[in-house]
């Protein structure tokens, strides 16, 4: 024991006199230097300096060997040189004055600035020889010869002497979460909790629902329209004649019913209309010879586009273009859905690091305080000075400062990845600490530029919404333009009639009851002048055929018999002069199709630019993962052979605390770049649109229009033993929706 502290006390004292030795080289070399400045004699050249003698013990490396002439460290076992050619200090020359007039504060009369001449004097070799630039009073002109910034004044002070008192630190538990329950969650769960709950996709997937009930609204202006109508009626009509009613008014009663449908047929843009009227009518006039009747109609009516409206019309229209916009919707669900998906791998991941990070700054904190109790051992035994204990006290202080602050990146990337995967803020997950499971990928995919860009121009849900966009511009334009053609439309209709009622024989006519006296007068005429006698016919009957007499069913058979109809069959012509409206929106729609055009080229180049640096970022993740372990692995020998070396007293602790901050942050930077190569992953999945294949998910369509979107989830994480790989897709089958509810049940909210 004696002995180890003979030799610590000699290696001691070798230290101390070689700082001694430097602080007085250093010293007579300002001095040399200083006199140099103030006497006109010649700088000698410098004398080589012998080398070291082997018993000479080393300097040590904490002393900073600093030139007072230039502010800087010159290389080990050298002396300092003298400024080198605008610094190098001129000879006075005979007569001339050695002082300096306003010379600034500290400096000795007669010492001339760096880069400045006294007056009379040749200008340095290298200094500029035009004029000098004009300086303010106060001001030193710096060897490049430009003045220095002129500094504003002073702000006032505020609390100079504030000091922050020695305070406790504040408690180590997170806000809000019970570590203690903590919950494991993989990455595959993670994804199916977020498609099952995240509501940016559930928004989405009501806007695809949403865009099927426009389609079937669309579609139901093909669905017929029903109508019927069903009224009393009694009327008191006055007469002004006198074949009118018997008081100078007609009453009558009607019971009608009419029935009928109308709508547009699916195809040609025709439209068609069919109507029965029929009613049971009374009436006191006694000129009818039917009462009570009943009058019966069935009117068919087609309409059919000849020019105008036969391609497309304004219906179909409607509908190709809902049905556009399903197609649309689903594209966009699609693409919010690889969004969330993309966004919770990279929340996972940033959760993942922020974890790992802060057991890398616990671990830092832990052998700080491992140092300084070391450090107190070697002061008590005599081989420190105190002042390394504060060295390392100071670390661990540091160090624990870095503990809060990965503290706080764990709590913001856990409330960023339970934002995504829960469904709201009552959830019983928010008040748990998430735990992830999923192994570190670090194996990229392995593809080309050219593959991964073709892969892109297929898959990425933007190229199916700019072509979707195309078809509705067609669509439009198809149909402006025909509105620009006169309408030409074909006309043609039937009118099926039928009466029926019972005939009236109880009375004379009242037209012709009236001429009786003269008929009788007229006879009686006839046969003084042997003339045949008149004779009046149908006096009290009614002389209509027999299928007008009978009941509502003889009024309905006159109508399926055809005894009665009336055909129509005709052209409707109309021709809008100038016809601006048509031809205006025609205009705008070719204009919003040289648009989109522009838009896609836009939206090509900007996916392949996603593709081109996403790709080089996987690359550059790589590449800085590799260099990152390595230099870790540099790093924990560093600090190993630091540590061996002040134990041997050929160190110092400064060195030895500085070498274990390289390894925190080596420790740091690796984990760092182990979360960007996972990051890089899930962003060039979706640049590529290849984020549902490679995690397992599939969207089940239905035949032509998407009735609802079914997202076949990836498998539990038991399945996951080895760890999922994003790059490797695993060749589980994807999963009903019901067993994912099943999965999802023993999971927390």
């Amino acid at each position: 024991m004696q002995i180890k502290k003979v030799n610590s006390f000699k290696v001691e004292f070798h230290q101390r006199f070689t700082r001694i030795g430097l602080i007085m080289a250093s010293c007579l070399v300002f001095a040399a230097a200083a006199f140099g400045q103030t006497t006109p004699q010649a700088t000698p050249p410098p004398q080589p300096q012998p080398l070291p003698s082997p018993q000479t013990p080393p300097s040590n490396p904490t002393v900073p060997k600093t030139d007072p002439t230039t502010g800087t460290t010159p290389p080990a076992q050298q002396q300092p040189v003298p400024p080198a050619n605008n610094q190098t200090q001129q000879q006075p020359q005979p007569g001339q004055t050695q002082t300096q007039p306003n010379a600034p504060a500290g400096q000795a009369p007669g010492t001339t600035l760096p880069g400045t001449t006294q007056p009379g004097t040749a200008p340095a070799t290298g200094a500029p020889t035009g004029n000098p630039a004009p300086t303010a009073a106060g001001q030193s002109v710096g060897t490049s010869g430009v003045a220095p910034a002129q500094l504003p004044a002073e702000p006032p002070a505020i609390e100079p002497n504030f000091e922050a008192p020695n305070r406790p630190l504040p408690s180590a538990e997170r806000v809000g979460v019970d570590v203690s329950e903590q919950t494991p969650l993989s990455l595959n769960e993670a994804i199916t909790m977020a498609l099952e709950n995240n509501n940016n996709i559930e928004t989405a997937q009501i806007d695809v629902q949403l865009s099927e009930f426009d389609l079937r609204a669309a579609r139901g202006v093909f669905d017929p329209r029903f109508t019927t109508q069903t009224y009393f009626e009694r009327s008191k009509i006055p007469t002004a004649s006198s074949l009118g009613g018997a008081n100078g008014s007609t009453t009558s009663t009607s019971l009608v019913g009419n029935a009928g449908f109308s709508g547009f047929a699916p195809i040609a843009g025709g439209s068609y209309q069919a109507f029965f009227n029929s009613s049971r009518q009374t009436t006191d006039n006694p000129f009818t010879s039917l009462n009570p009747q009943f009058p019966t109609a069935l009117v068919l009516n087609y309409t059919q586009p000849l020019f105008r409206g036969r391609r497309i019309d304004d219906n179909r229209r409607r509908i190709q273009i809902a049905r556009k916009n399903l197609s649309l919707t689903d594209a966009q669900f699609r693409q919010q859905s690889i969004n969330t998906i993309t966004s919770v791998v990279q929340a996972y991941w940033d959760l993942a690091y922020a974890l790992r990070n802060l057991q890398v700054q616990i671990d830092a904190v832990k052998q700080a305080r491992e140092q300084v109790q070391s450090n107190q051992r070697q002061v008590r035994e005599g081989y420190l000075a105190p002042i390394d204990i504060i060295a390392a006290d100071t670390q661990v202080t540091n160090f624990e400062q870095n503990v809060y602050t990965a503290q706080e990146q764990v709590t913001r990337a856990e409330s960023s990845l339970k934002t995504l995967i829960l469904p709201k803020a009552e959830a019983n997950l928010w008040a748990r600490a998430v735990v992830p499971t999923t192994p570190v990928n670090v194996e990229p995919p392995r593809t080309s530029f050219e593959e991964a860009l073709g892969a892109a121009m297929t898959t990425r849900p933007e190229i199916a919404q700019l072509q979707t966009n195309r078809e509705i511009n067609e669509i439009n334009t198809r149909y402006f333009r025909d509105q620009t053609k006169p309408q030409i439309d074909l006309v043609a209709s039937f009118t099926g009639a039928g009466l029926a009622g019972t005939s009236i024989t109880n009375g004379a006519n009242p037209l012709t009851g009236t001429f009786g006296p003269i008929i009788d007068r007229v006879n009686q005429l006839s046969t003084i002048n042997n003339l045949p006698p008149l004779t009046l016919n149908n006096t009290t009957g009614t002389g209509l055929p027999g299928n007008l007499i009978g009941g509502y069913g003889q009024s309905l058979q006159n109508i399926v018999g055809f005894n009665y109809p009336t055909f129509r069959v005709g052209v409707n012509i109309e021709i809008p002069f100038g016809n601006r409206t048509a031809k205006a929106n025609l205009g705008r729609s070719l204009a919003e199709g040289t648009r989109i055009e522009a838009v896609r080229d836009q939206t090509v180049q900007q996916i392949k630019y996603e593709v081109q640096t996403s790709l080089q970022s996987l690359r550059s993740a790589e590449a800085r993962l590799a260099s990152a372990a390595a230099s870790r692995s540099s790093a924990e020998q560093l600090y190993a052979s630091e540590q061996r070396r002040l134990q041997n007293g050929t160190s110092t602790v400064y060195f030895v605390l500085q070498r274990q901050q390289e390894l925190v942050a080596a420790r740091a930077r690796e984990l760092q770049a182990q979360t960007d190569l996972n990051k890089s992953i899930a962003d060039f999945q979706r640049s590529t649109g290849n984020t549902f294949q490679a995690h397992n998910i599939t969207v089940r369509e239905a035949n032509e229009t998407v009735t609802k979107l079914q997202v076949a989830k990836p498998a539990a994480s038991g399945t996951d033993s080895t760890g999922f790989l994003p790059s490797q897709p695993r060749s589980t089958p994807a999963i009903s929706r019901a067993i994912v509810n099943n999965s999802l049940d023993s999971l927390p909210e």
